[in-house]
């Protein structure tokens, strides 16, 4: 599934709901998802992004978006970050970017760095698809597989 496709027609209270009291909501996926795409995106561009200290700086402070307006700015923040890595996927296949060193402390690869944006994406993508079946939210207008 698309992930762009899969956030799309849900409301700010929608993204906010909370299905038990330690589990994320969609907001909070999002908003982390973000996180994660701006540092990679960040680093790539160069110079290198400093690591955060901390997990929980990569998680929003609050379980839901403020209003509407916020909640359209995060997804389409989310939007334009996963256009910008799948333009980094097609330059890498064609431009044999693998050997481009992103992370120097730790010796990444662009490659490597875009694999572990899509497996980090698409986990969270799944959770999000899980919460939007749990509440009656599924499929998105966009369509998606119901079983």
């Amino acid at each position: 599934m698309d992930p762009v496709a899969c956030l799309t027609g849900l409301s700010a209270a929608e993204a906010g709901r909370s299905l038990a009291p330690n589990l994320h909501t969609i907001w909070q996926l999002v908003w982390h998802m973000n996180y994660w795409m701006d540092y990679e995106l960040r680093s790539i561009d160069g110079p290198e992004v400093p690591y955060p200290e901390h997990a929980e700086e990569s998680w929003p402070g609050g379980t839901a978006p403020a209003d509407e307006a916020t909640w359209r700015l995060e997804l389409t923040l989310f939007e334009k970050q996963v256009e910008r890595l799948a333009g980094w996927a097609g330059h890498a296949a064609v431009g044999g970017l693998g050997s481009r060193v992103v992370h120097r402390a730790k010796g990444e690869s662009l490659e490597t760095v875009l694999w572990q944006m899509v497996a980090h994406n698409s986990y969270h993508i799944g959770q999000v698809a899980q919460l939007r079946r749990a509440f009656g939210l599924w499929p998105p207008a966009g369509g998606g597989d119901s079983w």
